[in-house]
């Protein structure tokens, strides 16, 4: 991965805090370049005393001076390609010419500037050499080329000392920027896929809530309903074995009989559990969202063996054998719904029927259910409990309301539920039909 901008302002004094430069090695490469170009201007300077009759001291002095602006080259390029155009006509800062041009080339300074410089210092460049190459011709009498040789040569000249320094220039400054561009696109797609995995860990995290809250809404339904039955049934027995042995066996038939059905039952969710932990057992710490979504798959399997509204009728007996008086209406011609559908109204009968035996002991309920044109009508209303009837003390750990809501919902029904006038309470819910939807 790479380094972010972040990262690298965090290293330190070893990649900043001198002055304008950012590494000890460009630090040590400037003052080698100003000290190379001090040297040459101040050498060129001897032969320029001696060719304008200045003191040599004088001329030297000021070629160390101009050669050794070639140091703020990253700082102002701008600055010391002008200071070699300036010494142009001493022929003295070649190096800081060539150096110059190339800082100017790489640098971000405006295209528009880099081309006026690299103009001027070629005219520049080109008359000086024009003017020097004529006074050797003009010198030397045996020498006699012809009128191109002068200008020619010193185009070729000029654009020798100017050209490969702009050229070679131009490609390191847009390599570099390709560069940045293309470490500020690393450093985005970085933070992206960090982004990226955390939203699906996030979702991975949200399937796995989802899928526990409903296997544990369904082991509350299936347990809390068969408990609470055997519960009944077994205080009926208790009561009852004294003074009629024949209904104490029924009793007790009764209670084997439900308790079997909630063993089957039980060991239909255990076994969504184990193959959903077999799915995603690989990694313990982080549940991939695929491994999620099988196990979630082969849950809602189960659906398709689940209660069905043909089966509210024998709800309803198990209840009414167990000395609740219930009534059953039916309204509308019974047709098949899809499994989620069918197993949430029966769930929805299911739990409210248990909350009366729970709470509401011996008193009368009435379970009503309508088959609409695109929806499915359910409701559970029991009137007030009959202080005679004697509790048979279940507990209750206050989800099966919550259950029930979370069911109708996650369908987009419409549940309601709270007591009646008449002491009682009353538990509605209506479904869409998905098939319709």
């Amino acid at each position: 991965m790479t380094a972010t901008g972040a990262d690298r302002e965090a290293a330190g004094p070893t990649t900043r805090g001198y002055w304008w430069w950012e590494r000890r090695r460009s630090v040590a490469l400037d003052v080698g370049l100003a000290l190379a170009s001090a040297l040459e201007c101040a050498l060129e300077g001897v032969e320029f005393a001696e060719n304008t009759g200045l003191p040599v001291p004088l001329a030297v002095l000021f070629g160390l001076l101009a050669g050794s602006v070639l140091v703020l080259r990253r700082r102002w390029p701008i600055a010391v390609v002008l200071v070699s155009i300036a010494t142009t006509p001493a022929e003295m800062g070649f190096l800081m010419g060539i150096v110059g041009l190339y800082t100017l080339a790489a640098s971000e300074v405006p295209r528009r500037i880099t081309v006026v410089l690299t103009g001027m210092t070629l005219v520049g460049t080109f008359i000086v050499s024009y003017v020097r190459l004529r006074q050797s011709v003009d010198a030397n009498a045996d020498f006699g080329p012809g009128v191109w040789y002068v200008p020619v040569v010193s185009l070729f000249m000029s654009l020798g000392l100017t050209a490969p320094s702009v050229l070679f220039g131009l490609y390191i400054g847009a390599r570099r920027r390709l560069m940045e561009s293309l470490r500020e696109r690393a450093d985005s797609l970085e933070r992206e896929l960090s982004l990226l995995a955390d939203r699906a860990e996030e979702r991975a995290e949200w399937a796995r809530t989802e899928e526990r809250t409903r296997i544990a809404r369904e082991m509350h339904d299936v347990v809390a309903h068969r408990v609470s039955l055997m519960v009944v049934h077994a205080a009926a027995l208790q009561a009852v074995a004294p003074k009629d042995p024949a209904k104490a066996v029924r009793n007790a038939a009764l209670v084997g009989d439900m308790g079997r059905q909630a063993l089957t039952e039980l060991r239909e969710m255990l076994g969504v559990l184990r193959s959903g932990d077999a799915l995603v057992a690989p990694q313990a710490g982080r549940v991939p969202l695929a491994s999620v979504g099988r196990a979630a798959a082969a849950a809602a399997a189960v659906l398709e063996d689940g209660p069905r509204l043909c089966e509210v009728e024998a709800l309803v007996a198990q209840s009414r054998e167990a000395g609740m008086t219930v009534e059953l209406s039916v309204e509308g011609e019974l047709r098949p719904y899809a499994p989620e559908v069918e197993q949430t109204a029966y769930r929805v009968v299911q739990e409210a029927l248990t909350n009366v035996h729970k709470h509401a002991a011996g008193a009368k309920t009435w379970v009503r259910l309508a088959h609409r044109g695109v929806e499915v009508a359910m409701q559970v209303e029991n009137g007030p409990s009959d202080g005679a009837a004697e509790d048979a003390g279940l507990p209750s750990g206050g989800n099966g309301l919550v259950g029930m809501r979370e069911r109708v919902l996650g369908l987009g029904g419409v549940f309601v539920s709270g007591p009646t006038d008449a002491g009682g309470f009353r538990v509605s819910a209506v479904l869409p039909d998905a098939g319709t939807a």
